[in-house]
């Protein structure tokens, strides 16, 4: 039987953190302060906190790293139904200067280099976020939530880098990515099907990250890249 209270406390915790995080001035990159002083700053219990937490790093408003502590991410991007209108102007006015295909070169050359540094970097709890992308990847029941899952596999694997200025570099390239692909994407089908070929590709990268091949992951990611590419636009 569902504790209605403490799910009610929990949506009120992760409002209080938003704000906290707003007034405080806490900017990208910092770091929040630790549990129990949030505890003392909200009034809440350790349980209720984390719960609030694991929401806040699901929506990407924060990120952990074991033994180092929580910290502020970087704004992401819209999702998929956001209009062009409701992105940032420096983000539309890249993404106007480009095509399709500069946009994949943007991401071959950058995303390979994050997924090698995750392979020397990534820590356990990275690796469990990445799995959980894949997994909910392929329960996906439409394009919409599958591209949302692998967008969280992608900013997994950036966040695994250990490195704030990577992840940071890699939430503005998928920014503009988005805006690039934005009515540049035709769909044949609802949702992917079984034997969609980025299932696989994926496996392989966190495969490779997990087993601490930086070289494998950076082919891996390389040859993923292209596949997409090839996929979406006609563009190897």
């Amino acid at each position: 039987m569902l504790d209605l209270p403490e799910i009610a406390d929990e949506h009120d915790v992760v409002a209080q953190l938003r704000d906290f995080i707003s007034v405080s001035g806490i900017e990208s990159g910092s770091r929040l302060p630790p549990e129990r002083e949030l505890m003392n700053e909200l009034d809440v219990s350790r349980n209720t906190l984390r719960k609030a937490l694991d929401a806040l790093e699901r929506d990407g408003v924060i990120w952990r790293h074991v033994g180092k502590g929580t910290f502020v991410a970087t704004p992401k991007a819209p999702s998929d139904d956001d209009s062009g209108d409701q992105l940032a102007p420096a983000t539309m006015r890249l993404a106007k200067q480009l095509t399709p295909f500069r946009m994949m070169r943007a991401r071959l050359t950058v995303e390979p280099a994050i997924a090698k540094e995750a392979a020397l970097n990534a820590s356990g709890d990275a690796l469990v976020k990445m799995q959980l992308a894949l997994e909910r990847s392929h329960s996906a029941s439409s394009w919409e939530l599958y591209e949302r899952q692998d967008d969280l596999f992608h900013r997994a694997i950036a966040e695994a880098s250990d490195n704030i200025l990577l992840l940071s570099v890699f939430d503005q390239l998928n920014a503009v990515r988005r805006a690039v692909a934005f009515g540049n994407v035709v769909r044949a089908t609802t949702k992917p099907k079984p034997n969609h070929d980025s299932f696989t590709e994926h496996e392989i990268i966190a495969q490779a990250i997990a087993e601490r091949r930086p070289a494998d992951a950076y082919t891996a990611m390389r040859k993923h890249l292209h596949s997409v590419s090839e996929r979406l636009f006609g563009e190897a």
